[in-house]
């Protein structure tokens, strides 16, 4: 439930569609092939395709990375979304989101912030889990604390509750609705 009317507010409706633009593996990755001009003409061509099709927001995911680092990548990395995500925003009109993968929540936000995006999906925000690139521990502290230091606290921060691909065993005994309240605590729709 969206208590605070943030879907609302930021897509203009009560329940959002969000498309993901799964961009090309990045330069300085195992599988980066293309050079970032490429990268950028697929991106957009992806979004226009989301905004075309009526969805109320694109987010970028750099989903090809493969196999991620945990919870930080390279300035490069950075610097190639950055680019990406503000040649996205000019070329549609919806809401933009941003995550890094996997789990550098803060290279997310300098992304958002760059590019002017109005959202950054993160992983683990709250709780720990153990996902294919190990132990991935909650950043809502320092998360928190690198928006309001960058300026950034008008970009909202979309938190996963339980990340798919990992294994919750450590956190077994909090369920799910637990675990919601506790990214909700933390202000994670702020």
């Amino acid at each position: 439930m969206d208590k605070l009317a943030v879907i609302d507010s930021l897509f203009g409706v009560r329940r959002a569609l969000i498309g993901v633009v799964h961009l090309w593996a990045l330069p300085g990755t195992p599988a980066g092939r293309l050079d970032i001009a490429d990268i950028v003409s697929i991106a957009v061509q992806e979004a226009r395709e989301y905004e075309d099709a009526g969805f109320h927001g694109v987010m970028i995911e750099n989903t090809h990375d493969r196999p991620y680092l945990k919870a930080g990548v390279g300035p490069e990395i950075t610097a190639a979304m950055a680019v990406i995500a503000a040649e996205v925003r000019r070329a549609v009109a919806l809401p933009l989101g941003v995550q890094v993968l996997a789990g550098a929540n803060s290279s997310a936000l300098a992304v958002a912030l760059a590019c002017g995006a109005s959202f950054v999906r993160v992983e683990g925000f709250v709780f720990a889990h153990v996902a294919d690139e190990g132990l991935i521990e909650a950043s809502a502290g320092a998360l928190l604390r690198y928006r309001r230091a960058i300026g950034a606290d008008h970009i909202r921060v979309f938190a996963d509750v339980k990340k798919k691909h990992s294994a919750h065993a450590i956190t077994a005994d909090i369920d799910i609705a637990e675990t919601a309240k506790a990214a909700e605590f933390f202000s994670s729709m702020v």
